[in-house]
């Protein structure tokens, strides 16, 4: 069972949907790495739910390379699979299964790497580090990388092995997510102006939204690293109201920055606070003082911007045999690694194009290659 399709088997076979707990697949892993001699360590939630996991292999006082990947996966509800989700079936060359792409498929190359590793003279440390949350913010390596932070040897890289058809990327957009809550005033909709109707300051704040996200598109703002080519601003989520004929008093609404590197996201927030305080919160409270506008912070992470002149540049393009260096539209957790002193690039099997949908597929040939590229790795921190 150490081949990367029958570990992906394995893996695949545990729900690690966001809402759910990792810890069986987490457990899986521990179990695996203890049978090569690996130990690792579990860094746990607040609810001991679920768990990050790191491991060494070779010498920890020396710089080493981080392998990294996330393994929760996003839900299949609602959505219509002709393959059972939660088990790996193969058809034409592609094997289907839930995470297969996105990204179960990296780490099941990664443990595969393991029994070559365990037994090669090592000139320099392979890390193993699996993180939870992912999907909903990047959550679960934070506490990984506080984990990290507090010893004295970083490591030289991170390969964070997220689809790209083991294309070397170096860069993507960082994010902040936003719910934007609205406190008005009901009243009987024959007396509207008696009232404060939130779902209408929110559809203000929205335009103004709409205009922040127009003033980016600006050709000096532009990265044509990038697609789109700019910094944009959406709202995806609405919800209020309760009668037509009752002047709502309560609206909340979800919005989403995605910044190139060379914006703070949170730039856009803070300009939608000024216009709630000056231009609409007066009028509200006109009308009843106890109107309100809140926001709450939902997730958030800082974007990638590796340069193509680094060290850690060089190195990936070694390992996957291209220096065709490109950039992503998804975010993912390379740029808190990055902030944490860990040079990141992201590199892996499969295809976004086929992450988050029904019948989510890695080809047999990507699998393939990402062994090969592991095989890389291996050679270069082998003595």
């Amino acid at each position: 069972m150490n081949t990367s399709r029958e570990l992906l088997a394995r893996l695949v076979a545990f729900d690690t949907t966001s809402r759910l707990s990792n810890l069986a697949l987490i457990d899986f892993v521990r179990d695996y790495l203890d049978s090569f001699g690996v130990a690792c360590e579990l860094i746990y939630n607040e609810q001991k739910t679920k768990a990050n996991l790191f491991a060494t292999l070779g010498p920890a006082e020396v710089p080493g390379i981080v392998l990294s990947g996330h393994t929760d996966v996003v839900p299949v509800d609602g959505q219509a699979w002709t393959f059972p989700p939660f088990t790996l079936s193969e058809d034409d060359g592609k094997l289907y299964g839930r995470g297969t792409a996105d990204m179960k498929g990296y780490i099941a190359c990664v443990l595969a790497l393991i029994p070559a590793l365990a037994k090669a003279s090592l000139r320099m440390p392979v890390h193993i580090a699996l993180s939870y949350d992912e999907e909903v913010g990047c959550l679960g390596v934070r506490s990984l990388l506080e984990t990290l932070r507090s010893r004295p040897v970083k490591p030289l890289l991170c390969v964070i092995g997220e689809p790209t058809e083991l294309k070397p990327v170096l860069g993507h957009k960082g994010k902040v997510a936003v719910r934007c809550e609205i406190h008005g005033a009901a009243c009987h909709s024959a007396h509207a102006p008696s009232g404060v109707n939130a779902i209408e300051y929110a559809a203000r704040l929205i335009c103004e939204l709409g205009r922040l996200g127009e003033a980016l598109k600006t050709d000096d703002a532009q990265d044509v690293r990038f697609d789109p080519p700019f910094s944009t601003v959406q709202t995806g989520v609405i919800n209020g109201g309760t009668a037509l004929n009752i002047v709502p008093a309560h609206c909340h609404f979800d919005f989403e920055v995605r910044s190139l590197p060379t914006l703070d996201p949170h730039q856009i927030v803070t300009a939608l606070h000024t216009y709630a305080r000056h231009n609409l919160l007066p009028a509200m409270r006109a009308v009843s003082g106890q109107s309100d506008i809140r926001f709450t912070e939902l997730s958030s992470y800082p974007a990638l911007d590796t340069s193509l002149h680094s060290q850690a540049a060089e190195w990936i393009a070694q390992f996957c045999g291209s220096r065709a260096f490109n950039t992503v539209a998804f975010g993912t957790e390379g740029g808190l690694f990055d902030q944490s002193g860990i040079p990141a690039v992201i590199c892996g099997p499969g295809s976004m194009a086929q992450g988050h949908k029904p019948d989510e597929f890695i080809s047999v040939e990507q699998l393939e290659k990402c062994d090969d590229m592991l095989k890389q790795v291996l050679a270069f921190v082998c003595r």
